[in-house]
Order: structure tokens, then sequence, then C-alpha cells
């Protein structure tokens, strides 16, 4: 029998799994959100013994390689001063006339929709540094934010 007819294992067309992608850059963390790493560390080290279904285990064993590595990479950032933007604190924006709160975290730490933005984020990135009244370029318009207040909070 020909080899282009004879059948393989099923296992040979199943997708590959792949490690979870590691954010690019320094894995910058508030004491927040190195607690929040810590403790994912510590959910799948006590979920996996119990997981009996094989499946499911390398599910968890990868879960538990990527925030393992988060945890050893984490760099943990001085509090801010609240003087200018930094990590860690929270800004008060005004854009297009409309005025939004955010909290300038790690990228694990991040969730949009309860304004909590990555350092990474374009609009992070974009007013870094500045301080309250200033204004900062943003998606290429001139003084688009302004910074209205900075609160250090607890970093």
């Amino acid at each position: 029998m020909s080899v282009a007819f004879r059948r393989e294992g099923d296992d040979e067309h199943l997708e590959p799994k792949f490690e979870l992608p590691i954010p690019p850059g320094p894995n910058r963390v508030t004491a927040r959100g190195l607690a929040m790493i810590a403790a994912k560390v510590a959910e799948y080290e006590a979920l996996i013994p119990t997981l009996a279904d094989e499946a499911a285990q390398k599910v968890a064993r990868r879960a538990h390689r990527y925030w393992s590595t988060r945890l050893a990479t984490a760099e943990l950032m001085p509090r801010a001063d609240g003087h200018n933007v930094a990590f860690g604190c929270t800004v008060t924006l005004r854009h297009n006339g409309k005025d939004r709160t955010i909290t300038i975290v790690g990228d694990d730490e991040a969730d949009p929709a309860a304004g909590l933005l990555s350092f990474s984020a374009p609009l992070c990135r974009a007013v870094m540094g500045a301080e309250p009244g200033e204004t900062c370029d943003f998606a290429g318009q001139s003084d688009a934010i302004m910074v209205v207040a900075i609160d250090a909070g607890d970093g």
C-alpha cells in the first residue's frame, strides 16, 4: 500500500499546544499585581494535584508555567510621588471634552473595562511623565489629552 493512503494517528491532526504568550518588554508590577500573580501561582500549585484528567492537568500546568515565569520576572515598581504621571498612578484625563480616570498598571493586572491600563498601552505611553494641566499628543493629534489630576494611590 502506498504511503499516501496510510492512516496516521489522530494526534497528528490536532492543533499544536503552544505556551501562553509572555508580553514583550519588562514585567513591571504594582504591589497589588505582584500579590495577584503570587496568588495565581499558589492556585495552580494547589489545583494540579487534584486533577485526574490528563488534558485538564496539561492546561493547568501550562497556566502554572506562565504565572511562575511572570512571578520570577516581576519588577515591583516603587510608589510614584504623584507629581507627574508614572507607573501605579491613577490619572484623570480629559480627551475630546470628556474626563476619564485610569490607573497605570502592569500587563497582567490590566483590565481596561475597570480602568486599569497597561503601562505599555498607547494612551499610557502618551501621558507618562506629564504633570497636571499639561497637554499631550495622542493618536496623531497635538495636545489631544490634558492631564487633569494625578493620585499616587497606594502604589
